[in-house]
């Protein structure tokens, strides 16, 4: 029996969608993403005076940072479990409950090995927020109205990690840094208040037990890999990476390995057949990536290469979020009118030139074109993620979706996280192979770095169907029945 059989009985049937798009739902959903998001990166530019307060040195807070990182992305695994067997509804308010009990809690912290306690609670009701919340709003969307859907979800991922950095500045600055943590107590409380009115029951399973051989030798992965990958920025501290990130492939082997005989794994690897899922993941994890490299490299870059003070390269940072907010109300229709395979195409190709730009631009070069330069890429990334976002689900069956949605935000989470060590990595090979000691040059030779990881995406998408996605996206050759382009969409077996 295949795998999305098995698991369409263990459920007693697929769910059912509701009748259209549940706005309320969708961004009360939106703002608990941001809260997640925000608080993966926000304590950065508070490091300095967190560490005076604990009294010890600032990167020792790196530690709380990589704490919260860990503790989501293995959380982030059994949510789907939880969610199919305790109910979406109970588990996504219980996330907002932990998430907002252990913001309290960190900001009441003492020392740091209390504050990396409190960031592993809050990190494992993050882990809860993120998928069994995007869990809901599929589940109650058409696949029809899936897009605009998935349009809401898909800002938190683009505004924080860019917001984040002068957010974090000015409450440090202006308040204290205990702040950046107590702000989301009131909106936990208001995002807790609205949950109990808008997320619907929806029926719950007799699903199997978890898989907890599958569960062990994933989350040790995940754990090898970014603690392998934190090393990177440490000359000294290579062999450390190499051989974390040596033990993550090989326990990954064996977490498929094992996953594949099973019955009821952890992932259903199944799912990776269909070609839409497959790409988003795959192409999608390292658009990802790349992506969440740029945050790290632009504000460093300003402030070291071209001697801009902190307050300057934050404000010209915002230039990226600006992009993102502006492009928002035509990505949707961008889709709908030139299809997924199009947009993607055009978004991969589009930021890897604005990647290649910032190779370019100098300390002389006018703020106008810099920020132009910022302003285009944040376009292409809003653009890119709302597609690679929606187009993963629009060949899902509902009975398939728990699983695929598990997968994908592991995927996600550890792309996203990981992104400021693959800028890190870009600079270590720049100063290595550039043959210069500018420091400006390091920062170029990143960026280009960051422009040719992009050509594996622009390439893997190539291989899409042409109307792949067509369902969801609305977007078909007007000679091509939907049926087949489902039939494309899914690359049939």
């Amino acid at each position: 029996m295949p795998a999305e059989d098995r698991s369409q009985a263990a459920q007693g049937g697929p769910e059912q969608p509701g009748p259209g798009l549940n706005r309320p739902l969708a961004l009360l959903v939106a703002a608990t993403f941001f809260m997640e998001n925000l608080d993966g990166t926000i304590i950065a530019t508070a490091a300095p005076r967190m560490a005076s307060d604990l009294g010890v040195p600032a990167v020792a807070i790196n530690a709380a940072m990589t704490s919260y990182l860990l503790a989501v992305a293995v959380g982030i695994q059994a949510s789907g479990w939880l969610a199919e067997r305790f109910g979406a509804r109970r588990i996504f308010c219980l996330a907002i409950v932990i998430f907002t009990v252990a913001s309290g809690l960190c900001a009441l912290s003492p020392s740091l090995l209390m504050l990396c306690l409190t960031r592993v609670l809050q990190g494992l009701g993050g882990a809860m927020m993120v998928p069994v919340g995007r869990l809901v709003v599929l589940r109650a969307t058409r696949k029809s109205e899936l897009l605009p859907a998935i349009a809401y979800l898909t800002w938190p991922g683009l505004v924080a990690p860019v917001l984040a950095p002068t957010l974090g500045g000015l409450i440090t600055t202006y308040a204290s840094w205990h702040w950046i943590f107590l702000i989301n107590v009131p909106l936990g409380v208001v995002a807790l208040v609205v949950a109990s009115r808008v997320v619907p029951r929806l029926q719950t399973h007799s699903v199997p037990g978890l898989d907890w051989v599958g569960f062990g030798f994933f989350a040790s992965a995940t754990v090898a890999l970014v603690l392998g990958m934190e090393q990177i920025g440490d000359p000294n501290r290579w062999p450390w990476a190499v051989a974390g990130v040596a033990v993550a492939v090989l326990l990954a082997g064996l977490a498929v390995r094992w996953m594949r005989s099973q019955d009821h794994p952890l992932f259903d690897l199944s799912l990776l057949k269909i070609a839409t899922y497959r790409l988003s993941n795959t192409g999608g994890g390292v658009y990802r990536l790349v992506i969440s490299a740029v945050p790290f490299l632009l504000p460093l870059m300003f402030q070291e290469a071209f001697g801009w003070t902190p307050v300057r390269a934050g404000l010209m940072v915002m230039a990226v979020l600006i992009g993102n907010i502006a492009i928002k109300p035509t990505t949707t229709p961008l889709i709908r009118r030139f299809g997924f395979r199009t947009v993607i195409l055009a978004s991969t190709l589009g930021s890897a030139l604005t990647f290649l730009a910032c190779a370019l631009i100098t300390a002389a070069t006018p703020l106008a074109v810099t920020a132009a330069v910022l302003l285009v890429s944040g376009a292409c990334r809003s653009v890119g993620f709302t597609a690679y976002n929606s187009v993963q689900f629009a060949d899902i069956d509902q009975a398939g979706l728990a699983g695929a949605n598990t997968f994908s935000a592991t995927v996600a989470q550890l792309a996203g996280g990981l992104g400021v060590a693959f800028g890190a990595l870009a600079l270590r090979l720049a100063s290595g192979a550039s043959g210069s000691d500018s420091v400006t040059s390091h920062y170029h030779f990143a960026f280009v770095v960051l422009a040719a990881a992009m050509l594996y995406p622009f390439v893997e998408t190539l291989t899409m169907a042409r109307h792949a996605g067509a369902e969801v996206s609305g977007h078909r050759h007007p000679t091509q029945r939907p049926d087949r382009a489902r039939s494309e969409a899914a690359g049939a077996d």
